[in-house]
């Protein structure tokens, strides 16, 4: 069973800490809407990419921004709450998977329903050919 790394459990703990900041204490509306997937660190520690949604899909690009220039002060907020000696600056970054994960799964929808279609349409033939 494959341990995990280091950048893997700090990238954790940024994750809990900045999804609880922006929750509770956030004084902007608009961060109050925004939902921390994921957070990736790279190995160094020096940077880290902070993964968000938001029910509102057109308003990414403006939190996007907003959360960037929120990131030395939520790179402070960290500095606090964790014990590391540098805390890896943030770089945030909206999270495409979600909406890639409901198109998968619509066009398989869409793909089983037109098999069992054609599925009925090849019955139907069959049980014509048996009627004749």
């Amino acid at each position: 069973m494959q341990e995990f790394t280091r950048q893997d459990r700090v990238g954790a703990e940024m994750h809990r800490e900045l999804a609880m900041f922006l929750r509770n204490e956030a004084k902007d509306p608009r961060l109050g809407r925004v939902t921390i997937q994921e957070v990736r660190v790279v190995r160094d520690m020096s940077h880290a990419k902070v993964f968000f949604t938001l029910m509102d899909r057109d308003e990414a690009k403006d939190t996007a921004k907003v959360l960037n220039k929120a990131a030395s002060f939520l790179r402070r907020h960290l500095a606090g709450k964790l014990k590391l000696r540098t805390v890896p600056q943030l770089h945030f970054e909206y999270d495409h998977s979600l909406e890639h994960g409901l198109r998968l799964s619509s066009l398989i929808d869409k793909a089983v329903a037109q098999d069992s279609h054609v599925d009925q349409e090849h019955d139907q033939i069959d049980q014509d050919k048996q009627e004749d």
